[in-house]
């Protein structure tokens, strides 16, 4: 498995700048104010280059979102229990959850996929790779070989609804416990103390966020050193040490995007640590994530820097399920109109905005 993983990352090339230029000369034309809808303008312009065309086409498009358990949970780091996770992936399934609505207001399909929950649930597209990750303040989270497979299901699921005619995808995921995992993540990734990146999750209180920190403290420096902030490690080995499950089903979507060339959309701070793990494995990457929105994480800003990606959207959103990334679709549908707007200088016998240098 590690050498097909190799190989998928080998074939991924950089966008086609050029044609983002390209798309760029369309917004122009039209009969507004040059850089009128702003970053708007910048993200279908990365589209196009994306896609490899100026025709743009969003007009299928899907969420992920990955549902897994996390061993993490036995050290009373969240006020929920592992079996909320169950219970709100079969409102996925059933098309009653949050994600659901949201999507449904812009003609979004939701996928919800078991990539690892302790037990399956009906409804969801069976993907586990196992039941639920290790406890990580004990042992670590997953097998290298689990790694492995997590991320190549997040690749096989691009391929799999790209050749179904979907044109953009969102991320997103449900598991209790999993941003405590993000923050270790984090912290590892971004050489930032546990404190600086790590927030209240699903509303701890103040001891509840003290023992959090705490966890995560004790678990980095059980696995990776005192010096864990200090030194560099790879992608598989954090994930093995600290999970997630979800998290790699994640970087394995945002891999897919470059490798198949379909825009991918940053939710919050769970996937963004995905994103930035796909980055760490390839730097071209990059170029195919879309940033949606800003969430209460202290950790989803500095991850977004990382990226070197800007965020549409500031909500102070917590929802998870992908519902910030959707968010964004509605957005992208109206600035289209006005790519598509026949309405330009030329029409309108107006000479066009030019743009002065340094623009």
């Amino acid at each position: 498995m590690e050498k097909e993983l190799e190989n998928k990352i080998k074939q991924i090339k950089p966008v086609d700048r050029q044609l983002e230029r390209q798309a760029k000369a369309v917004f122009d034309a039209v009969f507004k104010p040059i850089d009128g809808l702003g970053r708007l303008e910048d993200i279908l312009c990365r589209i196009a280059a994306i896609q490899g065309s100026c025709q743009i086409l969003l007009e299928k498009r899907a969420v992920f979102v990955f549902c897994s358990d996390n061993g993490i949970v036995q050290e009373h780091i969240s006020q929920s229990p592992s079996e909320i996770t169950r219970v709100v992936a079969a409102n996925m399934a059933a098309g009653k959850a949050s994600i659901n609505r949201m999507a449904a207001c812009c003609h979004t399909k939701v996928v919800p996929v078991d990539i690892g929950m302790q037990k399956p649930v009906e409804g969801c597209l069976d993907y586990r790779v196992t039941n639920g990750t290790k406890n990580f303040a004990k042992e670590p989270a997953m097998e290298r070989e689990e790694v492995i497979k997590a991320i190549l299901t997040g690749i096989e699921l691009v391929f799999q609804y790209k050749q179904k005619g979907y044109k953009l995808f969102g991320t997103g995921e449900m598991g209790i416990g999993n941003t405590t995992t993000t923050s270790a993540l984090s912290s590892l990734l971004l050489k930032l103390s546990p404190q600086e990146v790590t927030g209240r999750g699903a509303g701890l209180s103040d001891i509840g966020l003290a023992k959090k920190y705490k966890v995560i403290e004790e678990a980095l420096v059980f696995h990776f050193g005192a010096d864990y902030n200090k030194q560099e490690y790879s992608v598989i080995s954090m994930l093995e040490k600290v999970g997630g499950l979800d998290i790699a089903g994640l970087t394995g979507v945002f891999l897919g995007g470059a490798l198949y060339q379909v825009p991918i959309i940053i939710d919050g701070v769970i996937s963004a640590c995905a994103a930035v793990l796909a980055a760490r494995i390839c730097p071209i990457a990059k170029q195919y994530m879309l940033a949606s929105h800003l969430g209460k994480e202290p950790a989803h800003e500095y991850l977004l820097e990382e990226l070197g990606l800007t965020p549409i959207i500031h909500g102070d959103l917590a929802l998870g399920e992908g519902t910030g990334a959707v968010l964004l679709i509605p957005m992208l549908d109206m600035a289209l109109s006005v790519y598509y707007n026949q309405e330009t200088f030329v029409k309108n016998h107006i000479e066009a905005y030019k743009r002065q240098k340094g623009d």
